[in-house]
């Protein structure tokens, strides 16, 4: 299993997300790499991932920056030239998604032969912890939206905490254009598209303890411009 963790200012939050990880990891006796794609942070992200090579090991923990943010779609097919795994989770750095919840992903995807397993913040016992009503109506807003316009068969487009089959996952890189915010969503109207199999664990996702959150005005509006040109397009 290869996790991509793509980082942009994560230095408070990297060493505790890797430490969950390698300990469910270990506890449930999966194989793992940890590839974690630092797109140039100030914040001295980078400075961190190397005390954390040198504590777990360099074939544990990958190191595979780049020198500046170039965006998380792009940080995906980097980091995905380096995994060695049959199969791949993205999830956040930022603590909001815990690592319990991939041997649930491994279980479901083994039950039923998925290419795609996703998190839902809005499905079974799944919610989300930490959001102002202001927060939750955005992303409830985006999810209905979606769900009315592209019919994905999916409860949660825009969470990013999924595991997919390696080749799958290849596969619609090569045909997502999007980027930001939009491009979790692309991700799962492709994968419909071309007859891929999504299973879903509810998750608790949990708001970000430290740093600042990514999300702002240019991404809603980019967003609902993705969503409507995947309207158009598919």
């Amino acid at each position: 299993l290869s996790v991509l963790l793509p980082t942009y200012n994560e230095r408070d939050n990297l060493p505790l997300v890797v430490w969950m990880l390698v300990r469910t990891f270990r506890d449930s006796g999966i194989d793992f790499e940890i590839i974690i794609i630092d797109d140039g942070s100030p914040d001295g992200t980078q400075e961190v991932a190397e005390q954390l090579e040198k504590l777990y090991g360099s074939d544990k923990i990958l190191l595979r920056p780049r020198a500046r943010k170039l965006g998380l779609g792009t940080a995906y097919i980097h980091g995905m030239k380096h995994a060695t795994g049959n199969f791949i989770v993205i999830m956040d750095a930022d603590l909001s998604h815990h690592p319990k919840f991939i041997p649930e992903f491994i279980r479901k995807q083994k039950e039923g032969n998925f290419d795609i397993v996703s998190g839902t913040r809005y499905k079974g016992n799944g919610g989300v912890y930490g959001w102002d009503l202001k927060r939750k109506l955005i992303s409830r807003g985006a999810n209905f939206l979606t769900q009315v316009l592209l019919r994905p068969g999916a409860s949660d487009l825009t969470g990013s905490f999924r595991l997919y089959r390696k080749e799958v996952l290849q596969k619609l890189m090569e045909k997502c254009v999007s980027k930001g915010y939009v491009f979790q969503m692309e991700m799962i109207v492709r994968a419909r598209q071309l007859g891929y199999t999504i299973g879903e664990v509810p998750i608790s996702f949990v708001d970000r303890v430290y740093g600042e959150s990514k999300l702002g005005g240019n991404e809603i509006v980019s967003f609902l411009k993705g969503l409507l040109t995947l309207f158009a397009t598919t």
